[in-house]
This record gives C-alpha cells, sequence and structure tokens, in this order.
C-alpha cells in the first residue's frame, strides 16, 4: 500500500510540476508577442497578415460546417487567426 501511495503522490508532483510549467511558457510567449505588436505599432510597421484557412470544400449539410468551424477554432487556438479573421470566416461558413 505505501508504495501505491508513493507512486500516487510522485504522479502528481510530476503532472503539477509539468502543468505548471507549461503555463508559463505559454504566459511568457504571449507576452512576448504582444510586446513584438506593440513595437510593430509603435514604429508604423503593418503586421504581417495570418495566411487565409485552406479553402473548405462546400459542405451543404451541417456536419460539414461543424467540422470547418471546429478548424477555425483550432486555427483561432493556435494564434493563427485573430478574433476578426475568425467571426469573418465562421460568418461565410454559417452563410
Amino acid at each position: 500500500m505505501p508504495r501505491l501511495l508513493r507512486r500516487v503522490a510522485r504522479t502528481a508532483v510530476v503532472a503539477g510540476t509539468a502543468t505548471a510549467v507549461s503555463g508559463r511558457v505559454s504566459r511568457r510567449q504571449s507576452g512576448r508577442w504582444a510586446q513584438q505588436d506593440e513595437q510593430q505599432q509603435a514604429s508604423g510597421q503593418p503586421q504581417a497578415a495570418a495566411p487565409a484557412p485552406p479553402p473548405a470544400p462546400p459542405a451543404d449539410d451541417m456536419s460539414g460546417k461543424i467540422e470547418q468551424l471546429k478548424e477555425l477554432g483550432e486555427l483561432k487556438a493556435q494564434g493563427v487567426l485573430s478574433e476578426e479573421e475568425f467571426e469573418a470566416q465562421k460568418r461565410k461558413i454559417l452563410g
């Protein structure tokens, strides 16, 4: 029984540490990107346009539209699409 508790405790510590490190890395990267955006805006340089999502095949059925929306959501979560670009593409899909 003590062996099992030790394993559970070790797993919890490793998982907690990984989560904390991952969160910190994510926050630092977000901060760096925000800082770069501010510097570009201050210097008057135009921002690089995000690549447009690949054209999706026409989907008349709702499941195709749902899949397209999921892909858009993933692109937004990855930071490829801004909120405005996401909303514009969503409007196109939903018609």
